[in-house]
Formats: C-alpha cells, structure tokens, sequence
C-alpha cells in the first residue's frame, strides 16, 4: 500500500469531512477543523473488528474507542472518569447501578444516545447468535444479571439484567457486588450500539465506515475488512468537540519495523512501533521511549488433542528449555521483560499498592530457564511416551518480529531438547486466533493483554470452557478457587481474594498450561512536535482524545 504523503492527508481530512454515508450516518462540515493537523499512525495488525461486542484484539480496541466511547473512559493516570454517563448511583448492596446519559451525547448522524442504546449493546454482547467472545465480561467479570444463563442458551437476551428506565436512564443489575465494575465500562464490549441503525445494516454492520456510528471524538471515514490503511476525522457532534485538537488520525498497517523506521524517518509516520535491530538504531534519539504494553507472550500446548503435549513432562521440559532473557534482550531489544509468571508484573495492584507479581521468578520449580532440569523432564516424557523423537507446529503470527521470535524458540528448544524438532506455520493473525480456538493447532506463540486491572483479566482465560482457554485445559479445583473470587465467599474480601488468586496461578504453572515467554514493552518513536497521546497497559494501549500536533 503506497504512503500518503502530508499534503495528500490534509486533502483526505478535508475531503472525508464532506462524505455521506449509507445506513443513516452523516457527518458535519466545520471550517475549523482544517486549521489541525492529522496525526498519522502505525499498527502492526490489521483491524479485525470494528463491532464493540465482536472486537477481541487490541488494535481493534484502539480503533474502536477512537471513535466510540461508553459510559467510563480512561484518565491520562489510568483512572476512571465519566464519558456518556452524566451521573451515576449505586445501591448499598451494589447491585443496582443507575447511570443518567449525558443530555448532549449524539450519534454522528445526530441522533441521541439514549439508555437503550446501551440495553441494545449488551443485550448484543451475551447473545449466542452474536457468539461474542467477549461474553465473559458481562457474566464472569462484571456479574451482570442472567448474562451466564443467556449466554448458554437458557434464558433471552431480553431477561439481561439491563433496562432502559427512561431515554435518558440505564439501569444495571449485577448478581453480586463487583467492586471494580466501573473499571470494566471503558471496555468496548460495553458500549452502545444503535438498534435503528444496527438493524437496518444487517450482516453488514461494522464492516465499513458506512456502516458504523460515531460517539466519539473522531468519525471513521474509509474502512475495509483487513484494510492497511484507514482514515478518521474530528467530530464535531461529540460532546467534548472543543477539547479535540488534531483534525483526525491515518492508520497504516506495517509489519516490518524496518519499513516503519523508514516511513517514520521519510515524515509519512508520527508515531511508530520498532523492535530488534531498529530499537538499536534510534534508542539515543530524543524522540525515542518506551512504555510498558501489558502484553503476555507465551506459547499455549493443545494438550487435549496431542497425546504428547498431554504429558506434563513434556511440557516441564519445553518451559524450562527457554533462554528467556536472550531473548529480549537479543530479538526482541524494546525494553521488554523476561516472564515466568502467569500473570505479567506492574498493571494489577492490591488495595495496599502491591504489584501482583513482585517476583518474576516466582514460581521457578515450575517455570525457569534451566537445561540441566528442562533434560530431566525431558528424559521422564521419552521414557513415558516409549519415544524418542518429538516433532510438532508451532503457529505464530506474521510480523517480523514475531517471526524473528519464534525462530529463536525453535532453536534454542531443538538444541536443549535433542530430537525434538518444531515447525514454523506463519500465518495472519486472524487465522492464527481462529485456528488456537477451534483447538486445530499444536503450538501456539499467541499473546494476552490486560481488559482491566485485576489478575482476573488472566486467570480467567485458563477457566473451562473459556473461549480463550488454547489448550482446552481443565481443572476442577481451580474452576473452584476463580469461582470463589468472582462470585463467591471471597468476591468482596480483597486480601483473602489476593492470596487465593495467586494459588489459582501457581495451579496454571504447575501444569504447564502455558509456556511463557515474555511481558510485551512498546519501543516507539514519536515526533517532537506531537503531544498527549496516552499510553495504557490496559485496555486501551493508545488513547488520542487529548493529543495536539503543532
């Protein structure tokens, strides 16, 4: 895909300010708006979703809150703070969450949000026929009234514990106090959707700008299914309009850092990713930093349909074969961490400000970089198996640097783990996702952000029956000890809750469900005069509603 130079995104932004679009949308005309710059900006993957209940990658996410928002949104700090909701109240038992939407919060073609946008929007998200993979938000993680029942056939979606009590007021009932719950609302899973609109586009709803509503501070003005380049604009109906001060943002999708690096040093880029050997060449320019990404790398087994990978020896074996540190510190070189840990370290804080991972090497009887101990598990695994040769695939998405990764997996596993050998399959990510979740795969070099900041937004994936769960790993006690932290006795007991998560993690490690690799740092390059972009290892990784270019 060509470049668009400065001049030709002025023109765009301009030109994209006039378009009209289909399914009822249309967008405002405002001389201002061509007096500010466009912000132009790198993705590594293309967009997989642009629906907030069908949406499961962080790009996505990033696109979708640049021109959606819902009820919370994120400070600079991390912290929560009103965005359509005016005002809120909660019952003594936090059950019951009343939210008044903002009086002057629209949809991009000037209708009002109302309360049962929102209705509309989780009723959306635990529906089997939408087959949100997000589901769990509503059920496990926000406790929302019947979610679990709906979502598992058993109830409709009109019995979700949300109402529309008037236009303006959005009622939700939860099946148990959840105290972080405002936390989880920024999430785009939450947000409204139009029913009006949403219906008369049909199957045809969040695959192109014509067929999305904004109610965010920018418009999405070109889109196509696994676009490499994508526009947005300003708009000039959000309610915070004044405080928007860049004319849009241009997305391009490069997987290369190296191209990166030249698009960003050719003024076509902004802002950019780099990792390997392009964070050795700019790491002593001003305009060079890192910022911690929150993403877990690690590879999950398919222990339920490899009979090999079911043996945990085995597995004990491939955990402790890794040269972790030489891995970040020679293929990777962005500021990332060498992780043992089920959860990564520095984004899910206790009450008291402890880091839920104090200690990357916490559990080093599990997880280690240890050949002497990775042979001996090895040697119990061949005389178990009656074998003596292993060979399987390993799926890994096609970026440079991810494929740069996983070469060095293979080889430091083949070398440690004599008769071993592993397979590279590169594929997009779209299938590789696909393909870990229909169980059709070996290996998998796959990652996981952080939705909001509690351990749970891990531990959560490796629960049977979870869609996120690779491995189709399960494990009765610890269903027990999650349960019992989501909805049970310990929900609303923070140092017991604490402790017994971390058992829940050390069950996930001592069986190896997951191999980790590494905790994802962004090494990114930033131009001087381009201001306010806010990073997150939560949720939302970049955040652009109060970003100036001068």
């Amino acid at each position: 895909m060509k470049t668009l130079k400065k001049g030709s995104l002025a023109i765009l932004a301009l030109a994209s300010l006039l378009t009209i679009v289909s399914c009822g949308k249309k967008t405002d005309t405002n001389a201002s708006v061509s007096e500010l710059k466009t912000v132009n900006v790198m993705v590594e993957v293309e967009v997989q979703s642009l629906d907030p209940q069908q949406a499961t990658d962080g790009t996505s996410f990033e696109v979708i809150a640049d021109f959606m928002d819902g009820l919370k949104q994120m400070n600079a700090d991390g912290s929560t703070k009103n965005a359509l909701c005016a005002n809120e109240t909660v019952s003594e038992d936090g059950l019951t969450y009343t939210f008044v939407i903002r009086s002057d919060a629209y949809w991009s073609n000037g209708v009002p949000v109302t309360a049962d946008d929102f209705v509309y929007g989780w009723q959306r998200a635990v529906d089997p026929k939408i087959a949100s993979e997000y589901s769990f938000m509503l059920s496990d993680v926000g406790q929302v009234k019947n979610a679990a029942q709906i979502i598992e056939g058993k109830l409709p979606v009109t019995d979700l514990g949300v109402r529309a009590v008037d236009d303006k007021t959005f009622e939700v009932q939860l099946e148990g106090p959840v105290s972080f719950f405002e936390k989880i609302l920024y999430f785009p899973t939450f947000y409204p959707v139009n029913r009006e609109f949403c219906e008369k586009c049909g199957d045809t709803f969040a695959t192109s700008a014509d067929t999305v509503l904004s109610n965010g501070a920018f418009v999405m003005t070109d889109y196509q299914p696994a676009a490499l380049s994508f526009s947005l604009v300003k708009n000039e109906k959000y309610y915070d309009s004044e405080k928007i001060k860049i004319a849009g943002l241009n997305y391009q999708v490069i997987k290369d850092s190296q191209q990166a690096l030249m698009s960003y040093q050719n003024g076509d880029l902004d802002i950019i990713k780099l990792a390997g050997d392009q964070v050795d060449q700019v790491k002593d320019d001003s305009e060079f930093l890192t910022v911690g990404a929150g993403y877990l790398w690690y590879i999950s087994p398919m222990m339920q349909k490899v009979p090999e990978l079911a043996n945990l020896n085995l597995r004990m074996a491939l955990t402790h074969a890794l040269n972790r540190q030489q891995i970040v510190d020679d293929v990777v070189k962005d500021g990332s961490l060498a992780t043992y840990t089920a959860v990564p370290s520095q984004y899910a804080f206790s009450d008291s400000g402890e880091d839920f991972t104090l200690i990357q090497k916490e559990f080093p009887e599990y997880c280690d970089d240890n050949a002497e101990k990775a042979l001996t598990y090895y040697n119990a695994a061949k005389a178990e198996l009656g074998k003596d040769t292993f060979e399987f695939e390993m799926i890994v998405d096609d970026t440079t640097i991810q494929q740069n990764v996983a070469a060095v997996i293979k080889e430091e596993l083949e070398t440690t783990l004599p008769g071993l050998k592993i397979n590279l399959r590169v594929e997009p990510k779209k299938q590789r996702v696909q393909d870990m979740q229909d169980g059709t795969f070996q290996l998998g070099f796959t990652r996981w952000g952080p939705d909001y900041a509690d351990p749970m937004t891990y531990l959560g994936m490796w629960v049977t029956d979870n869609p996120n769960n690779y491995g189709f790993w399960s494990n009765a006690e610890y269903d027990a000890l999650i349960d019992r932290c989501v909805r049970g006795d310990l929900a609303q007991k923070p140092v017991e809750r604490w402790s017994t998560l971390k058992q829940a993690e050390k069950l996930v490690l001592q069986d190896a469900v997951i191999i980790p690799v590494y905790q994802q740092s962004d090494a990114c390059m930033v131009k001087g005069n381009v201001k306010g972009i806010e990073f997150h290892a939560v949720a939302l990784n970049r955040v652009f509603k109060n970003t100036t270019k001068e």
